[in-house]
């Protein structure tokens, strides 16, 4: 499996924002134009762009046009798409508006079952589910609430009704350039041995990446950057590379 890093947009108010440790409060904006940073992303090399509705997260309204425009804008490249997809029509319409995969938070954490619904539906490759975790539980509602299950036991549920991708977020590290969790990455790299992981929350420098490509996940398939790229504290292409030495391990 070759890992390929994944820029994020992350969708506030039809603006691109970061937030740190998931508070809504702490919202930076980095741009207007959601479309033409995705497009900005596939220029500088960008395999695949994950996509955050932190509107629809919060429970508010799906902002569907713009999504729609980014998938638009950044084509033939693949999207993945979450933030508050909670029932199976709203996986059919994140789908059918162009996303390459829908990502599951909350359903996933209270209904794991819809998980497995949505897999025999739509198949296991455009199907997955964020595992975003914060004092050891697994939060849900836009990171708002943190008393879910412990995270490689939700894993573990999950994989047995068939999920096969996760997003795993360490929800104290996100926004913080602090690095990745690879303690967690582990532990739910044990719970789930065959289903491929997405790693975010952290991403600060290269070495991170680079951490990350040592750590030992036999079934590491990317990584998330945010904040970091918005910064200029690497390039894409310069992740990319530091990520690619998961291959040659």
């Amino acid at each position: 499996m070759k890992p390929i890093v994944y820029p994020a947009i992350d969708l506030l108010g039809g603006r691109v924002v970061r937030l740190h440790r998931g508070e809504r409060r702490t919202a930076k904006v980095y741009g207007d134009d959601a479309p033409a940073q995705a497009a900005a992303f596939v220029a500088q090399g960008a395999r695949a762009l994950h996509l955050v509705d932190l509107d629809a997260a919060f429970g508010e309204a799906r902002q569907t046009a713009v999504l729609g425009d980014i998938v638009t804008a950044a084509a033939p490249v693949p999207v993945q798409i979450g933030g508050g997809i909670r029932t199976l029509a709203e996986v059919e319409r994140t789908l059918t508006s162009g996303a390459a995969r829908a990502i599951l938070g909350t359903a996933a954490v209270e209904r794991p079952e819809l998980a497995g619904e949505a897999v025999r539906e739509f198949g296991a490759e455009r199907i997955a589910c964020g595992i975003d975790v914060k004092d050891g539980r697994t939060a849900t509602r836009g990171w708002t609430d943190a008393s879910g299950s412990a995270a490689s036991d939700l894993a573990s549920r999950l994989t047995r009704v068939g999920v096969q991708w996760f997003v795993v977020t360490a929800i104290a590290r996100d926004g913080t350039l602090e690095g990745f969790d690879l303690q967690l990455l582990r532990e739910l790299s044990l719970a789930a041995p065959d289903a491929s992981l997405i790693a975010s929350g952290g991403a600060g420098s290269l070495a991170h990446f680079e951490s990350l490509a040592a750590a030992g996940l036999p079934r590491l398939a990317g990584a998330i950057a945010g904040t970091a790229l918005y910064e200029k504290r690497f390039s894409l292409r310069e992740a990319q590379a530091a990520l690619d030495l998961a291959e040659e391990r």
